[in-house]
């Protein structure tokens, strides 16, 4: 698959930062790929936080993404932080 607009929004905007919720099939490792958000360069900017579910007609996987590059219509995002991976009890 790939971005879809319509599955990312904003939950919150302050002092040029912006937190993101995306939701999406992708997996985490397909999401943090160079350039899978490159549609919405415009929009995204260096240090926003997107929390995203991701892998959602799989397994489930939850966590951050910080876009930690924004430069000339390709955008970066780290390695997805996860929550909640583990489920001892």
């Amino acid at each position: 698959m790939a971005y879809a607009s319509k599955d990312l929004s904003v939950l919150a905007y302050a002092n040029g930062f912006t937190l993101w919720h995306y939701i999406t099939a992708d997996a985490a490792v397909d999401v943090d790929t160079a350039g899978y958000f490159n549609t919405a360069s415009d929009m995204l900017r260096v240090g926003d936080i997107i929390v995203a579910n991701t892998d959602t007609d799989g397994t489930p996987t939850s966590g951050f993404f910080l876009v930690n590059a924004n430069a000339a219509g390709v955008v970066d995002v780290a390695d997805m932080t996860s929550v909640g991976s583990a489920d001892t009890d």
